[in-house]
């Protein structure tokens, strides 16, 4: 089955990429207001955590949520939770989008965050 635009991308990566508990991956989504992300263990089919510019640690900042620097923020905050449960290194998984903008700034986030990809 055929899966149009950014879907079909997705599903490609998400095909030759896989997360597990020593390396989750970390998926991204972007509306046109906020962005998400979440750590997935694809071994166990579970979610390891997750943040958003919807989380209440997002909110404390008391900033914009639809640009660039709320996106670095997020990148900030996942690492932070992601090294408090001693996960160091990850899969960066862009979910279709370009590496470009809000994506780009959320993996810059991360990275200096502590997380390794």
């Amino acid at each position: 089955m055929k899966l149009p635009g950014r879907e079909g991308r997705h599903k490609r990566v998400t095909d030759k990429m896989q997360g597990t508990a020593a390396k989750p991956r970390l998926v991204v989504f972007r509306s046109k207001k906020h962005i998400y992300a979440q750590l997935i263990n694809d071994a166990e089919n579970k979610a390891i955590t997750g943040l958003s510019t919807l989380s209440e640690e997002f909110k404390a900042k008391k900033m914009k949520p639809s640009n660039k620097d709320a996106a670095k923020e997020v990148g900030k905050l996942i690492a932070e939770k992601a090294l408090a449960l001693g996960i160091k290194e990850i899969c960066f998984d862009r979910a279709g989008y370009k590496y470009h903008g809000r994506v780009q700034a959320l993996s810059d986030g991360a990275r200096e965050g502590g997380l390794k990809f």
